[in-house]
Order: structure tokens, then sequence, then C-alpha cells
């Protein structure tokens, strides 16, 4: 299957299943992608898809760093098709994904999921749902996350030095705001919850080891930095890789690039190294949804 050029078919290997499951707003579909002929409980890798909050839908995982995950490394990978803010605001969306994971961690066995390597990833708002799904693990005690991974995320309702009067192509200040707007509605311009724009989180204490990548020119550079730098003066092991130039989510859109195969390259080698080194014991069976 391809839409806008995009193959969005499952790769060859990879076994995919879609299910149903109850959520706060309602019923949840979910993609479930794991390698074929896997036996032994795997990594498992709640993976959230982008698309400014508005727009986007679960087989994108088939699109991004997402599918490297289950091709190269054996992951279980669930990608949860999130409320849209046209169709509803905040909190839709980040409670849509909370739920998924409270269902990959109590439906660990059946997923074939190792219970003490729970991870959460995605691009650009769902690296914003990422951080803020994280957050609220931690804050309720429910999940403890192993790694998280939100790349080049939509983290600031406000503007940054980078998001504010750039006109680059694929999402640019016009473009943010219009999302931030439609996500938020009228709290679009205020101090709101971090998990609405994890930017406003002011303890970073207890939150999972980090990777991401960004580059120079698009708009989310800035906040992106200000996130690593937040987690890591908090004491948590983070990492970003930054590249010159280039355009929001510059991988996914022109993965033959040069510089995208060695984003992607960086990627895979710093998922490869959380696979062996990060580990989160699960140490409550009963988890608060609300």
């Amino acid at each position: 299957m391809k839409i806008m050029g995009y193959n969005l078919s499952c790769p060859k290997g990879v076994k995919a299943s879609k299910i149903k499951i109850r959520g706060k707003h309602g019923q949840i579909s979910i993609l479930i992608a794991r390698k074929e002929g896997i036996t032994e409980p795997a990594t498992g890798v709640l993976w959230i898809h982008g698309g400014g909050y508005a727009t986007g839908f679960k087989e994108m995982l088939y699109m991004g760093r997402g599918i490297d995950l289950v091709t190269r490394h054996g992951a279980v990978v669930i990608s949860p098709a999130y409320t849209l803010s046209f169709k509803a605001p905040y909190p839709a969306a980040v409670d849509d994904c909370y739920d998924t994971l409270i269902y990959i961690k109590e439906h660990a066995t059946e997923l074939g999921i190792r219970e003490d390597q729970i991870m959460v990833g995605g691009e650009s708002a769902g690296g914003g749902l990422t951080a803020a799904v994280c957050m609220m693990a931690r804050d309720r005690k429910s999940v403890n996350v192993a790694f998280q991974m939100p790349l080049y995320p939509m983290i600031d309702n406000f503007d940054t030095e980078s998001s504010k009067d750039n006109h680059n192509k694929v999402w640019n200040t016009r473009r943010n705001h219009q999302a931030w707007k439609m996500y938020l509605r009228d709290d679009a311009g205020k101090e709101v919850s971090p998990y609405a724009a994890p930017a406003r989180q002011s303890d970073f204490a207890g939150l999972p080891p980090a990777y991401t990548f960004v580059c120079t020119a698009e708009p989310f550079y800035c906040e992106t930095l200000t996130y690593i730098d937040n987690l890591k003066a908090a004491g948590i092991e983070a990492c970003v890789d930054v590249y010159d130039g280039l355009f929001h989510a510059f991988d996914m859109n022109k993965p033959d690039l040069a510089i995208s195969k060695e984003a992607i390259k960086r990627f895979n080698e710093r998922f490869a190294y959380a696979k062996e080194h990060y580990f989160a014991e699960q140490e409550m069976k009963d988890v608060l949804r609300t």
C-alpha cells in the first residue's frame, strides 16, 4: 500500500495484527508488529506516529524508525490510532497513548514482551506524546518505562528561537501555530499541563533515559535540545544527535540522503545500546488509568 509515495505495507518477515482495546475515551485501534520466528520475550515498544497531533495513522509505523525496531532488533512494536485533534482536543490523544501503554504492561506476556523492557518512542507529535506519556507513567507510578525515544519532538506550545519565523518546508511557524491551536484550542498560548506540552515540565527527575535526533533548520531544534538538557540536569542519561540544516523529519521524507542514512544508522546503534543496557522492573500490577 502506498500513500503520497510512501510505502505503508508490512515488510517481509514481519507479522502484523490489528486489534481494538478499551481506553478512557472509547475503543482504540492498535497495530502490533513483530518479527516472524521470534519465540523469546522481546523488547516492547509503544511507537506513536506524528502528524502535528491533527493528522496521521498507525500504519505510519512502516515509514519511519519504528519498523526498524522490529526488522533490525526483533522488538514487538505497538502503534495506536490515537484520537486526532480535529476530532477532539487534548487530552484525548495522550490519554489514548497512555491507555495503550497500560495495555502493553497488563498484556506483556500474551504480546511476547519483556515486562522489564517496555519503551516508548515516536516522531514529531508522536515524540511529544512520547514525552507526555513517560511523564504520566512516572507521576501515576503505573509503568516503569525503560527508555524513551522522542524524535524531533513537538513539545513546546510557545515559540522558541528556532520555531519563530521559520519558513522551512515540511514544518514551519505557520503550521506549528495552527497545529497547537487545533490541539489545545483556546489554551494554545497559555501555560498548560506538561501532559499537553511537555516543555512546560519543571520536574524531570525519575523520567526514563532518552535518545533523540534533530536538525538545526527545523522548528523543533531548540525545544529538542532544551528537553535533553533538562533531563541531563536532573541526572537522567540523555543524548541527542544534531544534523546541520535540512528540514523536519528529513529521515522519513528523504531516507536515501546520505545524511538520512547516517541518522538512521545512529538511531539503530543507540537503540541496540538501549536494548542491552536499559531495563525497568515493573513494581505493581494495579495501575492508575486517570
